[in-house]
């Protein structure tokens, strides 16, 4: 029985076609509320619309091939006309790269943000590829891990950066001719320090300057320790993980 209802819904006809798409809005809104809820830049409906988006372009290939096969079949054979589904599909996973850079914003203190957004956008369209071309089983799969990887192990994820022992930090201090002050005192923690950019930056009129430096720490001690500790550095006015 469940595989009769299966392969039903995989044959190119009316009710499969709304079955895929509403599959399809339904997959990539579960991805997309959880991005939402965190805020991110594409959300419930960015991630529906890539969805469905792609789930629609293989319908429209499967519609053209299934044309070609039969109303359009004696101009196929008078101008040898054809077509290739799975380029639909390509195109696809080539073109979400625009909508995905999109999402990726440097900061002023030289910090990535979006590229998990922009990734899950890319991992939506790929669901989105499965659902169209009848692939249900891998499509609803494909969406649960999807959605275990950007809402639980972003958990996993801060556990192990916040105790790596590489670090990026960005302050902003009082006068340049602290820097060196700064990092004498950062090394007094046994902390290496491997790099570091000093530049400017005017805020409110002012402008001071501020550095970004990439530390190895001595052991696998929390973040949070070494950054309070810099922070209580008297000529830094600001400090940030990064």
């Amino acid at each position: 029985m469940y595989s009769e209802i299966i392969a039903y819904f995989q044959e190119f006809n009316f009710v499969s076609v709304v079955a895929r798409l509403l599959l399809a809005m339904i997959c990539g809104g579960v991805i997309g509320y959880d991005r939402g809820k965190k805020r991110r830049p594409a959300g419930l409906r960015t991630y529906m619309l890539v969805c469905m988006g792609a789930a629609l372009t293989i319908i429209i290939g499967q519609y053209q091939n299934e044309m070609f096969q039969t109303i359009w079949a004696n101009s196929t054979n008078d101008f040898g006309l054809h077509t290739d589904v799975s380029r639909y599909g390509a195109q696809v996973i080539n073109g979400i790269g625009f909508l995905g850079a999109g999402t990726i914003l440097v900061t002023a203190n030289q910090q990535v943000k979006g590229m998990t957004t922009a990734a899950g956008l890319w991992a939506s369209a790929c669901m989105g590829i499965a659902v169209g071309a009848g692939f249900f089983e891998v499509a609803i799969l494909g969406c649960l891990l999807i959605w275990i990887v950007v809402r639980e192990f972003s958990k996993l994820e801060k556990f192990i950066t916040d105790r790596t022992r590489y670090i990026n930090i960005y302050v902003e201090i009082e006068n340049v001719d602290d820097i060196g002050l700064v990092i004498e005192e950062i090394k007094s923690y046994g902390v290496k320090i491997y790099d570091f950019e000093v530049q400017k930056k005017g805020t409110d009129g002012n402008i001071f300057p501020s550095a970004i430096f990439t530390l190895l720490l001595p052991n696998r001690q929390h973040h949070a320790r070494i950054t309070s500790k810099i922070a209580a550095i008297p000529v830094i006015r600001f400090i940030q993980e990064i």
